[in-house]
């Protein structure tokens, strides 16, 4: 799971990696509610963007944006059923957060403590996730949210370090460059097979 993370700060990599300017106007650190940037790519021109969105995907339906609270991560194994996601998952609303780390609590000191998880590499992480639009009843402004994939990591060697003890261990799906184009292309069985793909980039974590 993840419901912290650092957006990127990189916008030489997003220009390499999505030839697009990297979005401005969001925090350090993100929590569920918050703006942060995300990459989609529109399905009628194929026109590639790069905007900020709301971590905590709101759907269509919702009358208000508080369950963003709790929709902050979808699980790959219900994404295709459940009423939060779907629609969005049917109609291959795939878009890539674009982080420098995620942070998640490690319990083996027998406590909560933080720990910042980033890529061996240094570099920026882009992380699989659905996006949806909304119009607030109230304003008529019209949101963009969106949700982390999510995966089992029992056996990850890095994430299976997190969480309560006892808790399904759980970590965002982190795409390889070379899934990028293919994740924002993808047809929906595509896209379950990218999440389920096990090539997510090798992983260091640092305690924060």
């Amino acid at each position: 799971m993840c419901s912290v993370f650092s957006p990127t700060q990189n916008v030489d990599w997003v220009r390499e990696h999505f030839a697009v300017p990297l979005a401005g106007g969001y925090p350090e650190v993100v929590f569920p509610g918050y703006l942060a940037p995300i990459v989609v790519k529109s399905q009628e021109s194929g026109r590639v963007a790069c905007g900020l969105a709301r971590f905590g995907l709101v759907p269509s339906w919702a009358k208000d944006g508080t369950i963003g609270r709790r929709t902050y991560n979808a699980r790959s194994e219900t994404v295709a059923e459940k009423p939060s996601y779907r629609a969005a998952w049917r109609h291959r609303h795939f878009a890539i957060a674009l982080a420098d780390g995620f942070f998640e609590p490690c319990y083996e000191s027998g406590r909560a403590v933080r720990w910042r998880i980033t890529r061996a590499d240094g570099g920026p992480f882009g992380i699989a996730c659905i996006w949806d639009r909304w119009t607030d009843p109230a304003s008529g402004e019209v949101v963009a949210s969106f949700s982390m994939l999510t995966i089992n990591a029992d056996h990850h060697p890095i994430m299976n370090r997190f969480h309560r003890p006892g808790d399904e261990k759980r970590t965002p799906v982190v795409l390889a460059p070379d899934q990028f184009g293919a994740w924002l292309d993808a047809m929906p069985d595509a896209a379950m097979a990218i999440l389920h793909s096990g090539r997510m980039p090798e992983l260091a974590s640092a305690q924060a």
